[in-house]
């Protein structure tokens, strides 16, 4: 195999004999020249290394050498005289290529066998004919030509064949059939394609006619894949990325609290909960190892509504009191037929059933410690307790009533059991607010538009 001239012929010269002058160090367009068996001042570099077969030394010869019409190429040889050991590899010159190739040669006549190929390491070599292909980086790169190529591969399937012939004999047979049809193409007994895929861009396939159109090679370059860039050592240009925005809705956070009936320290669970055909809420639940109070509160998980929100609904079954509710804390509840009404912000916020909540609304009227013990009125316990009955006939379903949500702020919800058809024992209605329910609210002073005016630096 030819050899390429020194990479730094003026350095050797300057350690065979002393001269005059300083050596010149040369162009970079002399140190890869084309490739030529008739060019005699294109001499390899020689180097001592050791041979990796005997551990003696054996010689390196570089040749930096340029193919017609390709690019500039390193081929290495090493050769040990101790024990004949030999290798040869080639190397591009030069760095991987925006786009990788794919050279596809239909292979017609023994012209088309001695066509010259540059396959590097990342290449893969296929012969659909035979369904026969070398996967990338299972073979160092070669200039060889295309019999060559097959050549190669023969002496690859043949080297452990006799291994193979004394564990798997079938698997041997088999592999030298395949063999004998390798052979058969180095005839070129009928066409076939010889396709090389070199994602770097840097694999050659000479073209006898250049510069004119090769009509036996078809030549395609492509962008790379992500797993090609990968198996190259690039790194992908990675899309720019967004900010993950945190999805706390499948997610429960945990944060460090007091009880507020022991005050020990207590665990506090929040979850962001969708709720159909409503909005986003905040659940907060609260529990307590020391003393083992529990406490749940709803907050709106959005803004207030540009209208308030009146819902009235008439309890007629039993089934009604598992729907849904959620109440907020600036939501009032009524229920006229108990001559009862509870204010803002009682209870908190909650999102439980309709009967949870006149549960939660029995418990906080019966066990006030205001109408207990020696502080009681025998009339007022005797309201209470006609009260109870009453609320406790709705509960059991004997009794039909009617459930009045008002909510200024307008994110308190009642489950629609019809959705999204409407619900005919379910009236909701959307008020514009007074001025003192936005004084309550605090939205008189809020100002929403314009404020970045007022924070302007003065000139």
């Amino acid at each position: 195999m030819a050899a390429s001239g020194a990479v730094e012929p003026g350095a050797a010269a300057a350690t065979a004999a002393p001269s005059p002058a300083p050596a010149q160090a040369p162009a970079p367009e002399h140190l890869f020249r084309p490739i030529s068996a008739e060019d005699e001042e294109q001499q390899p570099t020689e180097i001592e290394s050791l041979c990796m077969n005997c551990y003696r030394n054996g010689t390196t010869r570089l040749l930096l050498t340029k193919v017609p019409f390709f690019r500039e190429i390193i081929v290495s040889s090493f050769s040990c005289e101790h024990c004949g050991w030999n290798n040869t590899e080639i190397h591009s010159a030069g760095r991987i290529q925006d786009q990788g190739v794919r050279y596809a040669l239909t292979v017609k006549t023994q012209e088309d066998m001695n066509r010259e190929v540059v396959k590097t390491d990342s290449a893969t070599t296929s012969i659909p004919e035979l369904d026969f292909e070398i996967p990338a980086f299972t073979q160092k790169g070669a200039l060889t030509t295309v019999e060559g190529l097959i050549s190669r591969a023969i002496s690859g399937l043949e080297q452990d064949q006799p291994t193979r012939r004394a564990n798997e004999e079938a698997v041997a047979e088999r592999i030298d059939e395949f063999i004998v049809r390798l052979k058969e193409l180095k005839r070129v007994a009928s066409p076939f394609t010889l396709i090389i895929d070199d994602p770097s861009g840097n694999s050659f396939v000479e073209n006898p006619h250049a510069p004119q159109k090769d009509h036996a090679l078809v030549i395609t370059h492509y962008n790379r894949t992500v797993q090609q860039e990968e198996m190259l050592g690039l790194q992908a240009e990675a899309p720019e990325e967004k900010p993950e925005e945190e999805d706390l809705r499948n997610e429960v956070l945990q944060f460090n609290t007091n009880c507020p009936e022991c005050n020990a320290p207590a665990q506090t669970n929040m979850k962001l909960v969708q709720i159909p055909h409503f909005k986003e809420v905040i659940i907060m639940a609260t529990n307590c190892d020391s003393c083992g109070h529990r406490t749940n509160e709803v907050k709106s998980g959005g803004a207030v509504e540009p209208l308030g929100t009146r819902i009235t609904f008439h309890i007629t079954h039993p089934s009604d009191l598992t729907r849904d509710v959620l109440k907020s804390e600036t939501c009032s509840v009524e229920i006229p037929e108990l001559e009862f009404e509870l204010g803002m912000a009682v209870l908190g916020g909650k999102f439980t059933t309709l009967e949870g909540l006149l549960k939660d609304i029995r418990e906080l009227v019966t066990k006030n410690p205001f109408t207990l013990g020696d502080s009681s009125n025998p009339g007022r316990m005797e309201k209470l307790r006609e009260f109870s009955q009453k609320l406790d006939q709705i509960l059991e379903g004997n009794v039909k009533a009617h459930f009045i949500m008002n909510d200024p702020a307008g994110n308190s919800y009642l489950q629609n059991v019809y959705a999204p058809e409407d619900d005919p024992e379910m009236k909701v209605e959307h008020y514009k607010r007074t001025f003192d329910q936005n004084e309550e609210l605090g939205l008189n002073d809020m100002k929403t538009e314009g404020y970045e005016t007022g924070l302007a630096p003065q000139r």
